[in-house]
C-alpha cells in the first residue's frame, strides 16, 4: 500500500510539472503576441502561429495527463486486487 501512496504521490507532482510548464509556455506566447501586435504583417503571423501551437501544447497536456491517469487506474487496481 505504501508503494501506491509514493506512486500517486509521483503522479500528482507530474501532472503539477505538465501544467506549470503549459502555464509558463502559455505566458511567454502571450508576451510574444503582446510584443508584436502593432507591427502588421508580423503580428499577425504570431497571433495565427501562437494560436496553432497553444491548441497544440494543450491537446499534448491534456494527453499527457490522460496517460498518467491510466498509468495511476492500472497501479491502484494492483494494488488493491480485486476489490
Amino acid at each position: 500500500m505504501a508503494d501506491h501512496r509514493e506512486f500517486q504521490a509521483a503522479v500528482r507532482v507530474e501532472k503539477a510539472r505538465i501544467w506549470s510548464a503549459w502555464a509558463s509556455g502559455g505566458s511567454v506566447m502571450l508576451a510574444a503576441a503582446l510584443a508584436t501586435q502593432d507591427i502588421r504583417v508580423v503580428g499577425v503571423v504570431t497571433q495565427v502561429l501562437l494560436v496553432g501551437g497553444g491548441i497544440a501544447f494543450t491537446v499534448t497536456a491534456v494527453r499527457m495527463t490522460d496517460r498518467l491517469n491510466r498509468k495511476a487506474e492500472t497501479a491502484r487496481r494492483d494494488a488493491l486486487g480485486s476489490l
